[in-house]
């Protein structure tokens, strides 16, 4: 019998994360670490998430797996891009959303993961409406 050495094998162990509305219902299960996490102060995040910005985890859609019964609000930008926001019927949570600007990709709010852990934001942008109050992680690139 020949017992294979556990040293010289490469174990690659991908990060599993659960996002969900407030009851349950709907949930987005993600495979490894987001591509970007971002915020944004842009009025429309501000009125979304009822804060003083949005921050979102960018993953491939083929890291996303999503279960339960989604609606979709679809909300034209300045630019006349189209974001497609997918939230809970019941609870009336986004849970994801994805961008004509960003095909392929599925945005993720951070206040939707049951679990601490996602990386510290690397990008904010829209900040000529950042609130004067809110301040920013070190290192963090500032985009228009």
């Amino acid at each position: 019998m020949q017992v294979a050495n556990v040293a010289q094998r490469e174990v690659v162990q991908m990060t599993m994360r659960t996002a969900s509305c407030s009851c349950g219902q709907l949930k987005a299960q993600v495979t490894g670490d987001p591509k970007r996490v971002s915020i944004c102060h842009c009025l429309a995040c501000q009125r979304r998430t009822g804060s003083a910005f949005g921050v979102q985890a960018r993953f491939e859609a083929a890291q996303v797996q999503v279960s339960g019964s989604a609606s979709e609000y679809v909300r034209v930008g300045d630019e006349g891009s189209h974001s497609r926001f997918r939230f809970c019927a019941v609870c009336g949570a986004t849970v994801y959303y994805t961008t004509d600007e960003m095909p392929g990709a599925v945005a993720i709010p951070l206040g939707a993961f049951v679990e601490p852990g996602l990386p510290v934001p690397t990008v904010s942008v829209y900040e000529e409406r950042m609130l004067p109050w809110v301040g920013l992680p070190a290192g963090i690139e500032h985009l228009a």
